[in-house]
């Protein structure tokens, strides 16, 4: 029986990435409409009011600026998820926004810790080394395109820049290397081909069966309703064949 392909498309691919750009564009326009700022449903480590950041804060971003960097990578980086892992993107969206906002409210500085790039470094971290310990061919090319699209974030896990949330960088890239070791036996395997099988029989195999034991290219004849010869049993006709050139007249001047 034929293996279902593991790699569907469907509306939800490019349905879902495509909401959930929407909803933080709409919230920014909200903010901007009304004159009113969610910023202070932001993590804010150490107080218990700030927990409420771990689900109200990749909705919330800065300024324009802030929100159209993390649009795109967000785009991008869901579209893969849900693409190429299916089955698990819903628990890895989820439990990746909980163990990253859980993370930043932990080791975080005291400030209101905002926006969705704990998430992208979640998700950027997750395909990479979730394609990686595949080691299925479409999966590490993936991975390789994470790394050549989006390795230079990788700088941002430092305190390099004190208005950067480095510690929502650094909570996500740790949550998407977890989920990646969580869900490492849940993998595609690599497809067999039909000489890898261990029923495999050459003899059995109908293209082999064009090739005799030299390996010279042969055109047999199977069932027929035309005439055959009868002096001629042995069903194989001998149309291509490899001749070794003489080793003095054929030698090439």
């Amino acid at each position: 029986m034929k293996e279902s392909n593991p790699f569907v498309f469907t509306t939800g691919v490019l349905g879902y990435p495509i909401l959930f750009v929407l909803l933080i564009w709409l919230v920014f326009w909200f903010e901007i409409r009304f004159g009113v700022s969610f910023n202070n449903f932001g993590v804010r480590p150490g107080e218990l009011k700030g927990l409420r950041g771990i689900l109200f804060s990749p909705f919330i971003h800065s300024d324009i600026k802030h929100l159209f960097n993390n649009s795109i990578p967000l785009f991008v980086l869901s579209m893969s998820l849900f693409y190429f892992y299916k089955k698990i993107s819903w628990p890895v969206l989820i439990m990746g926004l909980l163990l990253t906002g859980i993370l930043t409210w932990s080791i975080g500085r005291p400030a209101n810790h905002i926006g969705a790039s704990g998430i992208i470094y979640m998700l950027a971290a997750f395909l990479f080394f979730k394609g990686i310990f595949s080691k299925y061919y479409r999966l590490v090319a993936l991975s390789l395109i994470v790394v050549f699209l989006y390795g230079g974030m990788l700088w941002y896990v430092t305190p390099i820049d004190p208005e950067i949330s480095w510690e929502g960088h650094l909570s996500g890239l740790i949550s998407g290397f977890a989920l990646a070791v969580f869900y490492r036996k849940n993998t595609i395997k690599n497809p067999k081909y039909e000489w890898e099988k261990p029923e495999y029989s050459e003899k059995e195999d109908l293209f082999m069966q064009h090739f005799d034991e030299n390996g010279n290219f042969i055109e047999r004849r199977f069932e027929t309703n035309e005439e055959e010869d009868p002096e001629d049993d042995s069903g194989i006709t001998y149309r291509y064949f490899y001749k070794k050139a003489d080793s003095g007249k054929d030698k090439a001047k």
